[in-house]
């Protein structure tokens, strides 16, 4: 009977997509292995995509709801379901009360929030070792024993010619084939700190028209000023997909772009799990930390001695100031087009 792993999943888009790598190196270890994600709902269309997920179960809690009775009860519905060991990304103390709870024999994480009794493969966190997310997530696959850092497999988003046309029907998109499609992801969910500046974005947007690009915008509800900023400087030359799609349909859509360019956001990650040129954009985070993980994305930052700061938001210079976000101001509009596909 093939060996059953529960993970529970990190509520980022960014983080699941690089949790992506640890699904695949435990397939590598266990090809017949059955992995299920415990996750928020809205992860489901990404899990979707990726193959090596068995099934996506969805939480019953939203993000920093407590609900121990919630858990105790899910936990306990989980228990027929035979898992043999379950990986905890999240370093919470509650992240860890369903598996707990599941009675699920092995219980493998890293040692946060006094989480001793819930665990009981506990790992401590080197960060000097470990100095990348994916690689911290990658190594819970291993033994305790294992050489660290670990191989980190890169991630792969599988979309099928089916759900790209799903997409297209829907938004009713003119796509003859020929045409190159620029996609720009303004927002960061983070903070202002990461976002690079609408009037950049703004510049990148009509140097491509000119060129006979399509533009693309992505991103949630929250993104809507920023994208509606850069569509008006364009004179509405820009399809702006901001707060009309899914998750799900926001990666179909993005799978049939020729360039991306992104914040360091959850969109840059799964532009780059889609194996797309990708040039992202760091300010007030740190590349090193959360790269893109895939050869062909460039990555540009200002390297000021202040970044990276980790900020939400520029704890120099007060909003509107001149000196404002200079991380991602430096940043110049012709930096990225010279790193553009022709």
């Amino acid at each position: 009977m093939p060996r059953k792993i529960l993970v529970v999943g990190p509520s980022w888009v960014g983080d699941m997509v690089m949790a992506q790598s640890l699904f695949l190196t435990l397939k590598q270890h266990a090809p017949d292995c059955l992995i299920d994600v415990l996750a928020p709902a809205w992860t489901s269309g990404l899990l979707a995509r990726m193959p090596e997920v068995n099934r996506a179960i969805a939480t019953p809690l939203s993000h920093g709801q407590f609900g121990l009775l919630a858990r105790i009860k899910l936990g306990k519905e989980l228990r027929q379901e035979g898992y043999g060991q379950t990986i905890i990304l999240p370093n919470s103390w509650k992240s860890a009360l369903i598996p707990f709870f599941a009675d699920i024999p092995i219980r493998t994480g890293y040692i946060g929030e006094c989480r001793w009794g819930l665990l009981n493969d506990a790992r401590k966190l080197d960060k000097q070792t470990l100095t990348m997310t994916v690689q911290r997530f990658v190594a819970l696959a291993a033994p305790q024993s294992a050489a660290l850092p670990p191989p980190c497999p890169t991630p792969r988003l599988l979309i099928s010619n089916g759900q790209q046309q799903t997409a297209i029907d829907k938004f009713k998109l003119g796509i003859d084939g020929q045409t190159k499609i620029l996609a720009l992801c303004p927002g960061a969910e983070y903070g202002e700190a990461k976002r690079w500046p609408t009037g950049h974005f703004a510049e990148l947007a009509r140097q491509q028209t000119r060129k006979g690009w399509q533009v693309w915008l992505f991103g949630s509800e929250k993104d809507k000023v920023a994208a509606g900023q850069i569509n008006q400087a364009v004179q509405g030359g820009c399809m702006d997909f901001t707060g009309r799609t899914t998750l799900a349909e926001a990666v179909d859509l993005l799978s049939l772009a020729h360039a991306v360019v992104s914040n360091d956001s959850g969109l840059m990650h799964v532009a780059a799990a889609l194996d797309k040129p990708v040039i992202a954009l760091y300010g007030s985070s740190d590349p090193h930390f959360t790269p893109p993980l895939s050869a062909k994305a460039q990555i540009l930052s200002s390297h000021l001695a202040c970044s990276p700061c980790f900020k939400r938001v520029c704890p120099l210079y007060p909003p509107g100031h001149e000196g404002h976000t200079r991380c991602l101001k430096d940043i110049k509009p012709e930096q990225v087009l010279e790193k553009l596909p022709p």
